[in-house]
């Protein structure tokens, strides 16, 4: 299945967001096909991707585990200068030192986050997708096991 990553089609180079009109642009072509599996969610292109959706898969781990994984990940990249979307890398100072930092971010919108996923999952427009809750990393390994056929299933013919 194609992995559309909404980060790749919504950053530009010198981490300027790409106008909005071509950021939907972008993931509705992105979602032409029958399936694929979309990494993000982005609020000005949710209607999109919900509304062809038929699973949303909401990794809601402690904001501990996010922060530790988020300093960590960027901690990796800023010393390895991992070129990321449209050539951009992770800088040591923005994402620990300004307000633009990730860390923030996630400090900041954990909680209504939290509590904005099940609103939005319960509106009339959504009932089609299934949902699944994943509160821990193992809890999600295991549903990623149940994902994956086995050699003895894929074998068979």
């Amino acid at each position: 299945m194609p992995h559309v990553e909404l980060d790749s089609l919504n950053w530009g180079p010198d981490w300027t967001e790409v106008p909005v009109e071509l950021f939907r642009d972008r993931v509705g072509t992105a979602l032409h096909g029958d399936s694929w599996v979309v990494d993000g969610n982005y609020s000005k292109v949710r209607d999109i991707v919900w509304s062809r959706a038929d699973t949303v898969v909401w990794l809601d781990f402690p904001l501990w585990l996010i922060l530790w994984r988020l300093v960590r990940r960027t901690f990796q990249r800023t010393l390895t200068r991992e070129e990321l979307w449209g050539g951009n890398r992770e800088r040591f100072r923005e994402q620990f030192f300004s307000r633009s930092s990730l860390l923030l971010w996630a400090l900041q919108t954990y909680r209504r986050r939290r509590r904005g996923y099940p609103q939005l999952l319960a509106k009339p427009e959504y009932a089609h997708l299934r949902q699944v809750r994943l509160q821990s990393p193992r809890e999600t390994a295991t549903w990623l096991d149940r994902l994956t056929p086995t050699a003895s299933t894929s074998d068979s013919g």
